[in-house]
């Protein structure tokens, strides 16, 4: 039985358990009181409301061309867009922490490309599995969600993918955040030769060469190599990389955007030229110890583009990873300067 001090303890207890729950950000407001006047003594209601605090990042789906497409969301609406673009080999997920540091002045949006995350994985006979169409998917994802102007965070994939949107509306786009991102050949080395290789034939052979990079071993060492401090970088993003690439069918998908990534170098110079006509403020954050990006890649853009905040940071490829805080406070900088 349940006397009066248990009864107004575990009352105690709830109201303790409710709040930690309001800042871990699941629940907004619990309100916890008697059922009825007659038997407040005797019976406990709980009232949960919907709202969500401003960090708060929301999991969401939409379909586009019919295919399943997941999303991030945060923050208000009604304020500047930011979108964010991932990269190779992960997902929306490379930006779990930064989304919350921006959410407080800005509405941010970061999808899944098909393929990637928790997004759907069409068969390669009913997608087309290239950069080209993964632009048209993210133009029409902005479109659905009512979005007219955006600032965009581009990274590896997210730079070939997000600059293809820029080409077709250019004043569209508010502000760009550039992180090992690649838009000259400059920034091609060493690391592209097998994959140059397969672009010249192909064929085969040279594809079979490139399997190698979709292997646990490979999407470890893409986010410790070159990171000053690879001790703190959570073995959970490599793990849940490739537990998603290594969903059936995957690998041929991922192969067929290896040899897609040829038709992105061809549009360079087309960027470029867009780059100096519309000379839209750019912030760079690049980690200068990217094998697959080096920073060669990222100063020529100070050769096209006027209004360039540049930062070379001491990290590898997933510079986010091991300089969030400093990344999220630039960005947060820059867009208030630049954007209103």
């Amino acid at each position: 039985m349940i006397n009066e001090f248990n009864l107004k303890t575990f009352k105690s207890h709830l109201r303790i358990t409710a709040a930690a729950l309001i800042i871990a950000g699941g629940l907004a407001s619990v309100a916890i009181g008697p059922a009825n006047a007659a038997a407040s003594d005797t019976a406990l209601a709980t009232e949960i409301t919907a709202e969500a605090p401003s960090g708060f990042v929301s999991h969401k789906m939409i379909e586009i061309d019919g295919v399943s497409v997941f999303y991030r969301e945060a923050g208000d609406p009604a304020k500047p867009t930011v979108l964010l673009l991932h990269g190779f080999p992960t997902s929306s997920q490379m930006f779990r922490n930064l989304i919350p540091e921006l959410a407080e002045n800005y509405h941010v949006l970061a999808p899944d490309y098909p393929g990637y995350g928790a997004s759907d994985a069409p068969a390669r006979d009913e997608f087309d599995y290239t950069f080209a169409n993964y632009a048209k998917i993210v133009e029409k994802f902005i479109d659905k969600k009512g979005v007219d102007q955006f600032s965009v965070y581009l990274m590896d994939y997210g730079a070939p993918v997000g600059f293809r949107v820029f080409e077709k509306n250019p004043g569209r786009v508010s502000a760009f955040i550039i992180q090992n991102g690649n838009a000259y050949e400059e920034g091609l080395k060493e690391f592209w030769d097998p994959i140059k290789a397969y672009w010249r034939t192909g064929a085969k052979d040279e594809r079979d060469v490139l399997r190698p990079f979709l292997t646990l071993e490979t999407t470890q060492w893409q986010y410790t190599h070159g990171q000053p401090n690879p001790e703190l970088i959570s073995p959970d993003t490599w793990h849940t990389d490739q537990y998603l690439l290594d969903r059936p069918g995957n690998n041929e998908i991922q192969l067929d955007l290896f040899y897609d990534y040829r038709t992105n170098v061809d549009r360079y110079a087309t960027w470029q030229a867009l780059f100096r006509k519309y000379q839209t403020p750019t912030l760079i954050v690049w980690g200068k110890n990217d094998y697959i990006f080096p920073d060669d890649g990222a100063y020529p853009y100070r050769r096209d583009l006027n209004n360039v905040e540049f930062h070379i940071l001491d990290g590898g490829h997933f510079a986010l990873e091991s300089h969030g805080e400093l990344i999220a406070d630039e960005i947060n900088d820059f867009l208030t300067r630049e954007v209103k």
